[in-house]
Protein backbone atom coordinates (compact mmCIF):
# COMPACT_ATOMS: atom_id res chain seq x y z
CA UNK A 1 0.00 0.00 0.00
CA UNK A 2 1.19 3.34 -0.46
CA UNK A 3 2.45 5.66 2.32
CA UNK A 4 0.78 8.93 1.49
CA UNK A 5 -2.45 6.82 0.48
CA UNK A 6 -2.45 5.54 3.99
CA UNK A 7 -2.56 9.39 5.73
CA UNK A 8 -6.29 10.53 6.32
CA UNK A 9 -7.48 14.07 5.22
CA UNK A 10 -8.78 15.88 8.35
CA UNK A 11 -11.20 18.43 7.13
CA UNK A 12 -10.71 22.15 8.50
CA UNK A 13 -13.69 23.99 10.18
CA UNK A 14 -16.38 25.29 7.14
CA UNK A 15 -15.03 22.37 4.69
CA UNK A 16 -18.53 19.78 3.69
CA UNK A 17 -17.78 16.61 1.80
CA UNK A 18 -20.73 14.91 -0.42
CA UNK A 19 -20.53 11.50 -1.79
CA UNK A 20 -22.88 12.48 -4.96
CA UNK A 21 -22.69 8.95 -5.96
CA UNK A 22 -20.73 6.08 -4.18
CA UNK A 23 -17.62 7.32 -6.64
CA UNK A 24 -17.75 10.63 -6.63
CA UNK A 25 -16.44 13.29 -4.36
CA UNK A 26 -18.00 16.85 -3.65
CA UNK A 27 -15.16 19.10 -1.76
CA UNK A 28 -17.51 22.43 -0.64
CA UNK A 29 -15.84 25.12 1.05
CA UNK A 30 -15.65 28.97 1.54
CA UNK A 31 -13.76 29.58 -2.27
CA UNK A 32 -16.29 27.38 -4.21
CA UNK A 33 -16.66 23.55 -4.58
CA UNK A 34 -14.61 20.99 -6.53
CA UNK A 35 -15.55 17.64 -7.51
CA UNK A 36 -13.78 14.74 -8.95
CA UNK A 37 -14.50 10.72 -9.84
CA UNK A 38 -12.78 8.11 -7.78
CA UNK A 39 -11.89 4.58 -9.39
CA UNK A 40 -13.76 1.85 -8.46
CA UNK A 41 -10.68 0.26 -7.42
CA UNK A 42 -10.56 2.60 -4.23
CA UNK A 43 -12.84 2.85 -1.38
CA UNK A 44 -13.02 6.04 0.12
CA UNK A 45 -14.62 6.60 3.96
CA UNK A 46 -15.97 10.10 5.20
CA UNK A 47 -16.26 9.83 8.83
CA UNK A 48 -16.39 13.16 11.06
CA UNK A 49 -14.70 15.84 9.49
CA UNK A 50 -11.89 12.77 8.04
CA UNK A 51 -11.31 11.19 5.25
CA UNK A 52 -9.83 8.05 4.47
CA UNK A 53 -8.91 5.93 1.42
CA UNK A 54 -8.50 2.56 1.07
CA UNK A 55 -8.09 0.40 -2.16
CA UNK A 56 -10.44 -2.47 -2.78
CA UNK A 57 -8.02 -5.28 -4.08
CA UNK A 58 -4.65 -5.04 -4.29
CA UNK A 59 -2.86 -5.05 -7.85
CA UNK A 60 -0.11 -3.11 -9.51
CA UNK A 61 -3.04 -0.53 -10.53
CA UNK A 62 -4.91 -0.06 -7.29
CA UNK A 63 -1.47 0.94 -5.60
CA UNK A 64 -0.49 3.54 -8.07
CA UNK A 65 -3.65 4.88 -7.86
CA UNK A 66 -4.06 5.05 -4.01
CA UNK A 67 -1.63 7.38 -3.04
CA UNK A 68 -2.49 9.89 -6.16
CA UNK A 69 -6.27 9.68 -5.18
CA UNK A 70 -4.95 10.72 -1.69
CA UNK A 71 -2.89 13.51 -2.97
CA UNK A 72 -6.01 15.18 -5.71
CA UNK A 73 -8.51 15.01 -3.02
CA UNK A 74 -6.34 16.70 -0.39
CA UNK A 75 -5.63 19.18 -2.91
CA UNK A 76 -9.67 20.00 -3.81
CA UNK A 77 -9.48 20.64 0.03
CA UNK A 78 -6.69 23.30 0.43
CA UNK A 79 -8.00 24.98 -2.82
CA UNK A 80 -12.08 25.45 -1.53
CA UNK A 81 -9.88 26.51 2.12
CA UNK A 82 -6.91 28.49 0.59
CA UNK A 83 -6.32 28.88 -2.57
CA UNK A 84 -3.48 28.24 -4.43
CA UNK A 85 -1.13 30.90 -5.52
CA UNK A 86 1.49 30.94 -8.12
CA UNK A 87 3.71 34.33 -8.64
CA UNK A 88 6.13 35.38 -11.36
CA UNK A 89 8.38 38.11 -12.23
CA UNK A 90 9.11 39.77 -15.74
CA UNK A 91 12.30 40.67 -15.50
CA UNK A 92 13.39 42.99 -18.71
CA UNK A 93 13.78 46.65 -19.99
CA UNK A 94 9.87 47.26 -20.86
CA UNK A 95 8.58 43.99 -19.95
CA UNK A 96 4.98 44.92 -18.07
CA UNK A 97 1.71 43.22 -18.03
CA UNK A 98 -2.06 44.55 -17.58
CA UNK A 99 -5.31 43.05 -17.06
CA UNK A 100 -8.76 44.65 -18.71
CA UNK A 101 -12.04 42.66 -18.91
CA UNK A 102 -10.34 39.09 -18.26
CA UNK A 103 -7.91 39.41 -20.80
CA UNK A 104 -4.16 39.27 -19.92
CA UNK A 105 -1.81 42.10 -22.24
CA UNK A 106 1.86 41.18 -22.18
CA UNK A 107 4.74 42.72 -23.43
CA UNK A 108 7.79 40.76 -23.29
CA UNK A 109 10.34 42.65 -25.91
CA UNK A 110 8.39 41.26 -29.25
CA UNK A 111 7.17 43.98 -31.57
CA UNK A 112 3.25 43.21 -30.34
CA UNK A 113 1.92 42.54 -27.28
CA UNK A 114 0.63 39.32 -25.84
CA UNK A 115 -2.76 38.85 -25.22
CA UNK A 116 -4.29 35.75 -23.13
CA UNK A 117 -7.84 34.86 -22.06
CA UNK A 118 -8.25 34.20 -18.20
CA UNK A 119 -9.78 30.63 -17.66
CA UNK A 120 -12.97 30.88 -15.53
CA UNK A 121 -11.58 29.84 -12.12
CA UNK A 122 -8.87 31.96 -12.56
CA UNK A 123 -8.02 35.08 -10.66
CA UNK A 124 -4.79 37.25 -12.02
CA UNK A 125 -3.60 40.39 -9.91
CA UNK A 126 -0.66 42.99 -11.63
CA UNK A 127 1.66 44.51 -8.70
CA UNK A 128 4.29 47.08 -10.45
CA UNK A 129 3.49 45.69 -13.68
CA UNK A 130 6.18 43.28 -13.51
CA UNK A 131 4.55 41.11 -10.79
CA UNK A 132 1.83 38.45 -11.84
CA UNK A 133 -0.39 36.66 -9.10
CA UNK A 134 -2.67 34.35 -10.62
CA UNK A 135 -4.65 32.16 -8.16
CA UNK A 136 -7.59 29.93 -8.01
CA UNK A 137 -9.21 27.01 -5.89
CA UNK A 138 -7.73 24.35 -8.53
CA UNK A 139 -4.13 23.34 -8.26
CA UNK A 140 -3.81 21.99 -12.21
CA UNK A 141 -5.07 24.74 -13.81
CA UNK A 142 -3.35 27.43 -11.95
CA UNK A 143 0.67 25.94 -12.31
CA UNK A 144 -1.01 25.16 -16.56
CA UNK A 145 -1.99 28.84 -16.90
CA UNK A 146 1.70 30.34 -15.49
CA UNK A 147 3.54 27.87 -17.00
CA UNK A 148 1.71 29.19 -20.06
CA UNK A 149 2.65 32.76 -19.50
CA UNK A 150 6.31 31.39 -18.68
CA UNK A 151 7.01 29.91 -21.93
CA UNK A 152 6.12 32.68 -23.95
CA UNK A 153 9.75 33.89 -22.21
CA UNK A 154 11.85 31.73 -20.71
CA UNK A 155 14.03 32.81 -18.47
CA UNK A 156 17.98 33.42 -20.44
CA UNK A 157 21.06 33.06 -18.73
CA UNK A 158 23.23 35.42 -20.65
CA UNK A 159 21.04 38.60 -19.96
CA UNK A 160 18.87 37.80 -16.91
CA UNK A 161 15.94 38.52 -19.18
CA UNK A 162 12.61 36.42 -19.02
CA UNK A 163 9.52 35.45 -17.15
CA UNK A 164 10.35 33.89 -13.49
CA UNK A 165 8.96 31.94 -10.95
CA UNK A 166 8.50 33.20 -7.26
CA UNK A 167 11.88 32.56 -5.91
CA UNK A 168 13.88 31.11 -8.84
CA UNK A 169 17.03 31.52 -8.83
CA UNK A 170 18.27 32.18 -12.24
CA UNK A 171 22.01 30.98 -13.18
CA UNK A 172 23.81 33.54 -14.95
CA UNK A 173 26.37 32.56 -17.44
CA UNK A 174 29.53 34.62 -18.87
CA UNK A 175 29.41 35.58 -21.84
CA UNK A 176 32.14 35.97 -24.97
CA UNK A 177 33.07 39.09 -26.25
Amino acid sequence: MSRIGKLQINLPKGVEVKMTNPQTVQIIGPHGTLSREIPNSINIMHEAGVIKFQPKVISRETRAMHGLIRTLVNNMVIGVTLKFTKILHLKGVGYRSQVKNNVLSLNLGYSNEIKLEVPKGIEIKIENNTIIKISGIEKDQVGLFASKIRSLRLPEPYNGKGVLYDGEILIRKAGTW
